[in-house]
């Protein structure tokens, strides 16, 4: 494998409106493609908005998703890819045949439909079914995969996209600032983002602390030096519906160790050279080679039911209370 030029982007998206979550995800792309990056990726459903969708019908749900690949959305990713000629991957609702719905993520070229993920611990919406498979595909000669946020808080879904042969993997969020059973958790009041020119100080101290990039610093680098891959994290920054998000969008080497992270209280993207001699390096790369799996599989594959508790999916308060 040869070095390879990787970006992550953050950026503000605008709940419904498709066309403009294309065009910001146009200009972020033609301008990594100009610094020479031959990927980037956006966060989890940056081409529709996330969190409107808590209350949304079935039918509402359905009018919002689409077809993969045959969908308006994705064609429209294919032609930013073409005019770039850099690989996007960016994340949608999706529809079947059967009208099941999906969070779904997906990897374009110049030349059509790279790779789609099923998102396979998907909440915000009743109505969407999970996924039941990983992705393990190729990006100029780098094996990588996919898991969108909550998928990466599983630490066997991590492992066995890596055990599928995964080098890379991207991990598109919505995250950070929701309350959580976990000290310090919250939201983030949106008169700091409103005032983020004239006081960035208290805004940033909100957004580094546990109510966010604390938080994730307790994870994040923990899923790529155990694995020995590179993470590429994405996630958006300032307001999704009516909640604040942080942005932190960074890349992490296999030692755990941050390489690049937007840290601009707006839209932005940053790069970073992938070396795949530290694949074979790190920590985890060791660790892998040593497991014993005659030792636990069968206690990692006994029966279990999954069950998902997410804090922060209640009703919207009445603004009048």
């Amino acid at each position: 494998m040869d070095k390879i030029k990787i970006s992550t982007a953050q950026f503000e998206n605008r709940s419904g409106d498709k066309a403009y979550n294309l065009s910001r995800i146009e200009s972020l792309a033609e301008r990594a493609a100009l610094e020479g990056s031959q990927v980037i990726a956006f966060h989890e459903c940056s081409v529709t908005g996330y969190t409107f969708a808590l209350h949304k019908t079935k039918e509402e749900m359905l009018l919002l998703s689409e077809f993969i690949p045959d969908g308006p959305s994705v064609r429209r990713l294919i032609q930013i890819a073409a005019k770039t000629g850099i690989v996007l991957l960016a994340g949608l609702f999706e529809k079947d045949e059967e009208d099941k719905i999906y969070k779904a993520y997906v990897c374009v070229d110049k030349n059509g439909l790279v790779a789609k993920y099923r998102k396979l611990h998907p909440f915000v919406n009743a109505h969407l079914s999970p996924g039941n498979g990983y992705c393990v595909f190729e990006i100029h000669g780098w094996k990588c995969g996919i898991l969108i946020c909550y998928d990466n808080n599983i630490i066997e879904n991590v492992r066995a996209t890596t055990l599928l042969g995964a080098n890379i993997i991207f991990m598109p969020h919505v995250t950070m600032c929701t309350p959580s059973t976990r000290p310090g958790a919250g939201f983030v009041d949106p008169e700091l983002w409103k005032n983020r020119e004239a006081d960035p100080t208290s805004l940033r101290l909100e957004f580094d602390g546990m109510k966010g990039r604390g938080w994730l610093m307790k994870w994040l680098p923990s899923r790529a030096y155990d694995n020995g891959i590179y993470a590429i994290f994405s996630n958006p920054i300032g307001m999704d519906d009516d909640q604040l998000k942080d942005g932190c969008s960074m890349i992490l080497d296999p030692f755990g160790d941050i390489i690049a992270e937007c840290r601009t209280l707006g839209d932005d993207y940053v790069s970073a050279v992938l070396a795949p001699e530290k694949l074979t390096l790190s920590g985890g790369y060791r660790y892998l080679k040593a497991r014993r799996p005659d030792l636990y599989k069968d206690i990692i594959g006994q029966p279990h039911k999954s069950e998902q508790k997410v804090s922060w999916l209640q009703p919207k308060k009445n603004k009048d209370n």
